[in-house]
């Protein structure tokens, strides 16, 4: 099973959005894909119509049965829910109690390796303990960017933070999400994709009103709008995702 984490550490930039749809297109390519909202915020659990209230709450940390019962079914074949749960905000309690508190986060992942082909974490965001863990277990953390200035230094600073905890063992790479085109920064960022090669991705997600509309719909656009323009882009940081674990 192959885990791949979207995180950054300021909400409000397209995490969930691109969670949601990859892990869509993870299930029509094939691949038994699990999404864990560990947001307490739910929006993924909103987006794929399931109530954002686990039974438990963060005890399904230390029970293997609570947490494989905790996983609900969408409505796209192959694909499920891990639903986020308010108490989420206090797994930073749970994980500081621990001595080795990666192991928590680990178990839970190892537990899930026989059921599923790829498991996508929708992170918090924050540095934190959980983002020790994240960064421990995760074959790839991928990191949306909006193309600024103070975008790209929360990047460099989840670099200097993996590095300095020595967290190498995934894979970091990051995108542009939420690109307008009318901006100059933004499109002066873009043009600066070579420079940052390999961390940052040729694909980029475009700010655009149907992305927006996720929230109405409250489904993935690669089901609603599979020939859409932000469907395509999607497709685009897919292949290049795949690529890279």
């Amino acid at each position: 099973m192959k885990v791949i984490a979207l995180y950054s550490l300021k909400g409000g930039v397209g995490k969930t959005t691109a969670t949601v749809n990859l892990a869509h297109l993870a299930a029509t390519h094939g691949a038994r894909t699990l999404v864990w909202d560990l947001d307490p915020q739910g929006a993924a659990s909103f987006y794929f119509r399931i109530r954002d209230k686990v039974s438990g709450g963060r005890k399904i940390l230390y029970k293997e049965t609570l947490l494989h019962r905790a996983i609900r079914g969408t409505n796209y074949e192959l694909l499920d829910l891990l639903p986020a749960d308010i108490s989420y905000r206090h797994l930073e309690i749970a994980l500081n109690a621990e001595r080795k508190h990666e192991d928590l986060l680990g178990n839970c992942i190892q537990s899930l390796r026989q059921e599923y082909d790829i498991l996508f974490l929708d992170c918090p965001p924050g540095i934190s303990r959980l983002s020790e863990a994240i960064f421990r277990h995760a074959d790839l953390v991928l990191i949306p960017s909006i193309p600024t200035i103070l975008s790209m230094r929360t990047i460099k600073r989840i670099i200097d933070f993996r590095s300095k905890k020595k967290l190498t063992n995934s894979r970091v790479r990051a995108f542009f999400s939420m690109v307008d085109r009318r901006k100059r920064m933004h499109i002066a960022w873009v043009k600066r994709i070579e420079e940052m090669r390999p961390l940052m991705l040729n694909a980029r997600i475009s700010a655009l009103s149907e992305v927006e509309r996720m929230g109405e719909q409250r489904a993935p656009l690669t089901a609603t709008h599979p020939t859409g323009r932000a469907s395509m882009e999607f497709r685009k940081l897919w292949q290049e995702v795949i690529a890279s674990i």
